[in-house]
């Protein structure tokens, strides 16, 4: 199985919610709650949000 993690085509900021579902097979809605809720406990899924879209890589799609 080689799986990879990328930012998403379907996105609605950047494409991290929806790469990290993909990723894991789960709705994004539910992916994106989590971030909102981190975000707002003290801003911990704002800046995780930030990190993961300067690190994972563009989805392969993105480039066709």
């Amino acid at each position: 199985m080689d799986k990879k993690l990328y930012k998403s085509t379907d996105k609605i900021v950047a494409g991290v919610c929806a790469g990290v579902a993909e990723y894991f097979g789960i709705d994004p809605t539910l992916v994106r709650l989590a971030f909102v809720l981190l975000g707002g406990l003290g801003g911990t899924g704002i800046l995780v949000y930030v990190l993961a879209t300067l690190i994972i890589p563009r989805s392969p799609e993105d480039f066709d």
